[in-house]
């Protein structure tokens, strides 16, 4: 399923983590493990001080060694590092692209307050332009686990995530993972400025009933069967409150090809289950 993995690297807890997630799999089912490091070349920065590139270089090249002498030890995997000069999303989308990835790992801060209204230029842009689907780790190397047993899929009967459930389903026959899949009731009172009455509300149900049950049947023709729940609420809110609740190991969603400024920013419900989430995300290509 995932025979090259990229791992973006930059020596943090959360690269760290990325880096288990992916060598717990390789070490499972086999693949190749490819670490990449960014050298951001800030002309100004190096104008001033040249010698500070070789120095960004040699300390980068240490970090990876580092890590690939850990995977060495602990998984007994070779892998391959590369260290770039370039900006940090550009980098891993060309050595994805040129490797033929099949999935892209890598961690995040998962800013709170303010700032987590925006996920951040760099795993938002790999998420928007990745050719392949991206793993976003959330927890720190120590709670790492490298292990799916009970995934949360986003459904809402859209192309995006059928393309998810499928995805979901392959991995549940190769990691012996229960699904459950959520459909979540949104808030139209927000959205299109009425007042839900109980026909509606009976009727947004139905609809809601419907779409898990075309999950279940696709889940079925795929050979594996999962659970369903219906929340009614904020869509991310609700995913991420429902993963803890089941304590998932992975959260699975579709990418929706967002648009925006520069691509930089992913939409609010996928940022928002990324930044708040325990478990690590899986954006589908």
């Amino acid at each position: 399923m995932y025979d090259t993995i990229v791992v973006a690297y930059d020596g943090s807890e959360f690269s760290k983590a990325a880096l288990t997630e992916s060598s717990n799999w390789i070490k499972r089912h086999g693949g190749r493990l490819i670490l990449v490091h960014a050298v951001y070349f800030d002309e100004e920065e190096f104008g001033i001080a040249p010698e500070i590139l070789g120095k960004r270089f040699a300390l980068s090249k240490k970090i990876c060694f580092q890590a690939r002498e850990t995977v060495s030890s602990e998984f007994g995997l070779n892998v391959e590092s590369l260290v770039c000069e370039g900006e940090p999303h550009d980098v891993i989308i060309d050595i994805a692209s040129s490797k033929n990835a099949s999935l892209i790992a890598m961690g995040t801060h998962g800013r709170k307050g303010l700032k987590k209204l925006f996920l951040g230029s760099v795993t938002s842009r790999v998420i928007t332009t990745s050719p392949c689907d991206v793993l976003v780790a959330k927890k720190t190397l120590s709670e790492n686990a490298g292990e799916y047993r009970s995934i949360l899929l986003s459904f809402d009967g859209s192309e995006f995530s059928k393309k998810a459930l499928k995805h979901a389903c392959e991995l549940s026959k190769v990691e012996g993972a229960e699904i459950t899949a959520l459909y979540v009731i949104p808030h139209y009172e927000e959205t299109i400025e009425f007042f839900s009455t109980r026909l509606i509300k009976e009727n947004l149900l139905q609809n809601a009933q419907n779409i898990m049950d075309e999950a279940k049947d696709l889940a079925l023709d795929r050979g594996v069967s999962i659970k369903t729940e219906i929340a009614e609420g904020y869509t991310a809110e609700k995913i991420v409150e429902t993963a803890n609740k089941l304590r998932s190991d992975l959260i699975i969603r579709g990418n929706y090809g967002w648009k925006g400024i520069n691509k930089a920013v992913i939409g609010s419900i996928a940022e928002n289950v990324i930044i708040n989430a325990s478990c690590p995300v899986l954006v589908v290509r």
